[in-house]
């Protein structure tokens, strides 16, 4: 019951993944971009099923405005091609400030930048994958009776 957070940039593709019990994202891996986008796409489903993740969640790069400009569209497109190649249950979630947030994180735990360059898309993955993750908790919280163990 694992998720997989995916940030889709132009040259890498962050990974992150949930645990099974789909609480808490971590920062799982980076995907160095081919000239073939069906390889990536190919790469990422091998992860998900590897993993046994059941949703894939991507950062959808939503303009500050509010309104999906071209990133947002080529990203939209590129799910829509590898919604063909799979049965995941696919979603977006708006990833605004997502780079600059993960930046920030390495900067503070001292990442040099050279070091930094393929965590920031690992991290930005793992942002958008959490709060997808709290928005599913406060949307579909767990019931008293799911987490006592009497």
């Amino acid at each position: 019951m694992r998720v997989l957070g995916i940030d889709l940039g132009t040259k890498r593709i962050g990974i992150a993944l949930s645990n099974s019990e789909r609480t808490v994202a971590t920062t799982f891996t980076v995907i160095t971009r081919s000239n073939d986008k069906h390889q990536d796409q190919n790469q990422i489903i091998e992860i998900a099923n590897e993993w046994e993740t059941t949703t894939l969640v991507f950062g959808l790069p939503i303009s500050l405005d509010g309104t999906l400009g071209p990133a947002a569209q080529r990203t939209k497109d590129e799910i829509e091609e590898l919604q063909k190649l799979t049965n995941l249950e696919i979603h977006t979630f708006d990833e605004r400030f997502t780079t600059v947030t993960a930046e920030q994180i390495l900067r503070d735990q001292n990442v040099g930048a050279n070091k930094s360059r393929g965590l920031v898309d690992q991290v930005a993955a793992a942002i958008i994958l959490q709060a997808w993750l709290d928005t599913q908790l406060n949307t579909h919280p767990i019931s008293n009776k799911e987490t006592t163990n009497g």
